[in-house]
């Protein structure tokens, strides 16, 4: 009998084979630095679709050139970034995957030459650079990028949009009061600081009608910064305008000391899913099979995202099965090896 990790999964309109989630992580792969699919990205995520992977999410993929993490991010900016990204979806479906993007601005925490925006104009840390402060027209024409780039990951055949509203980028900078002093519309009550991430829903909405969700850092582990109460009430305005299940991740907005351990995120998953009404994912460092089950038979979370472990094996889905002893079908061409 199918542990509650190989169940299927109902996200808006798609259906998940099983509760495994490729974690997005930046490969930092794409060479010409235009942000277009190299071959490394083919072999990387098609793998994880061989490997059994419920959906398989891309990389932080970039909605303008500006709004890269590095130079060799990739990007879903112009067109001429579609025919890649649609191949890749082409290989993860074709192994009865669901196919995922995460798009992304980095905010002050991109590395690309020129100049750099986030809400205020203050450093992430003494080494960066530091960012100019956000006009309300560069507001808009962002939230107008994030609306382009859905429209492009619809054209290349996605089922499931993430936004990165987490790790210090420009989503999560707008949140927390640690990196948005503004004073206008757009910085000061909570209210205020949700009204960027509030308008990019909206927007991505009006061209998108898949699921969309949204990683969080539900804990900034500064005395002044958001804690996990403060994410749950943005959690139910998320549920509000549309957000279908959340990715809770923590940290990175500001530099601050945390003390990782195995599922050390899982009860910020706990508290949103539980207190918000909402679905949400667990990640990190859910490193085997028994601590996922747990997390999903305890309704902790509805989804596991899985990162390093699947770095380390592609077949991590085969190695869960055989861990919680139950019995996954493999691709035809590996039955006798299975």
């Amino acid at each position: 009998m199918s542990k509650k990790l190989f169940t299927p999964f109902t996200l808006k309109n798609v259906i998940i084979k099983n509760r495994i989630v490729m974690s997005p992580m930046c490969m930092y792969s794409a060479k010409r630095e235009n942000g277009e699919v190299e071959n490394w990205h083919k072999i990387h995520y098609g793998s994880r679709a061989v490997g059994g992977v419920g959906m398989v999410m891309l990389e932080a993929t970039a909605v303008t050139p500006q709004g890269r993490i590095s130079v060799n991010d990739l990007g879903i900016w112009d067109d001429t970034h579609i025919a890649g990204l649609a191949e890749l979806v082409s290989l993860i479906k074709e192994h009865e995957s669901v196919a995922a993007i995460q798009i992304a601005h980095a905010g002050r925490k991109a590395t690309v030459p020129g100049d750099i925006i986030a809400p205020s104009a203050i450093a992430f840390d003494d080494t960066s650079k530091k960012p100019q402060e956000m006009t309300i027209e560069q507001i808009k024409e962002t939230v107008a990028a994030f609306q382009a780039g859905a429209k492009r990951a619809k054209e290349a055949g996605f089922d499931v949009i993430e936004l990165h509203g987490a790790h210090g980028y420009l989503i999560n900078e707008f949140l927390s009061p640690l990196s948005n002093q503004r004073t206008d519309q757009y910085g000061g009550t909570a209210e205020n600081r949700y009204r960027f991430l509030q308008e990019i829903i909206f927007a991505v909405k009006q061209v998108w009608d898949g699921p969309l969700i949204i990683r969080v850092s539900a804990n900034d582990y500064h005395p002044e910064g958001l804690t996990v109460e403060d994410y749950i009430t943005f959690a139910k305005w998320m549920k509000e305008d549309g957000i279908d299940l959340i990715d809770v991740s923590s940290g990175a907005v500001v530099p601050a000391p945390i003390k990782p351990f195995p599922g050390y995120q899982v009860p910020l998953s706990d508290s949103i899913r539980n207190h918000a009404d909402i679905s949400t994912g667990a990640v990190g460092l859910i490193v085997n099979a028994m601590q996922a089950e747990e997390i999903l038979q305890n309704e902790r979370a509805d989804l596991v995202f899985i990162g390093r472990e699947l770095l380390r094996d592609p077949y991590w889905a085969r190695t869960a099965a055989m861990q919680l002893r139950t019995d996954i079908k493999p691709p035809i061409q590996y039955e006798r090896g299975w």
